[in-house]
């Protein structure tokens, strides 16, 4: 799949993978965001007990940085990164707690929100690198030297129950839409085909799903997680490079940082 959301995504990926490389990459401007206004349907399974929400600073102190993924670049969210709740539209109501997810949208009852962007460093090691790209070395070059994954990560503080309903919302939502439905973004439409729950565990509640789009025939696998520990809710949206330029690369769930996210959340 190749939709424009996508390929702005993936590019902007790329171009850090290759500042990475040149070991000239620096973060872009942080982002502390407000309320945003969405929709929180469902009872969640986990206790009703009211959650304290963490400032905004604790927020921030509870984010990922630099040094605790390994082998990965932590920058912060920037301007370019944001997408409002009313910029996001779908065809199937029931499924906007899914695509507000996938781009880091805060649901009702959200008092504070940071945000992060995790990419793979380029391995030393590959068979292929960068540079055999842009020499024009073909296919296996390309797949070698981009299977890199790129993680959006949206932290959320939420009020009372507020942050087991959403995350109630959202496994209620997946559930619903695991057919398929399109979310439209900045007017460019994304086609989902299919939702696949996957396994992976942590904090009080956890959740985790392949999902499937569509685009002129050609599909492409992202992977989408939710992790709650008290009244926070972490979302985190990963694709690969490779497997977003249509190869046959397949990536698994982006565990590495849900564990670190959940460790800075203890």
């Amino acid at each position: 799949m190749r939709a424009t959301a996508v390929r702005r995504t993936a590019l902007a990926a790329s171009a850090a993978a290759l500042a990475l490389l040149a070991t000239a990459c620096s973060g872009s401007s942080d982002t502390d965001g407000k309320d945003e206004k969405g929709t929180a349907n469902g009872n969640s399974s986990a206790p009703k007990a009211p959650a304290e929400a963490l400032t905004a600073a604790e927020l921030e102190k509870a984010a990922l940085a630099q040094g605790d993924v390994e082998g990965t670049k932590v920058t912060e969210a920037g301007p370019a990164d944001e997408v409002s709740a009313d910029g996001v539209k779908v065809d199937k109501e029931a499924c906007l707690p899914v695509a507000h997810a996938m781009y880091g949208v805060a649901q009702k009852g959200a008092v504070a929100t940071t945000k992060r962007k995790v990419i793979d460093e380029p391995k030393a090691d590959g068979k292929k690198s960068l540079e055999d790209v842009a020499k024009g070395e073909g296919a296996d070059a390309f797949k070698d030297a981009f299977n890199l994954t790129s993680t959006f990560v949206a932290l959320h503080s939420y009020e009372g129950t507020a942050g087991p309903d959403a995350f109630a919302a959202l496994k209620k939502a997946a559930a619903d839409c695991a057919g398929g439905f399109t979310a439209t973004v900045a007017g460019t439409p994304t086609k989902v085909v299919s939702m696949t729950e996957e396994k992976i565990t942590g904090g009080e509640e956890a959740a985790a799903w392949t999902v499937t789009s569509e685009d002129d025939g050609t599909t492409m696998p992202v992977k989408l997680v939710a992790l709650r520990k008290g009244g926070s809710v972490a979302t985190f949206f990963a694709f690969n490079l490779a497997a977003a330029g249509g190869g046959d690369v397949k990536f698994g769930l982006p565990t590495a940082v849900v564990a670190a996210q959940d460790k800075k959340l203890a």
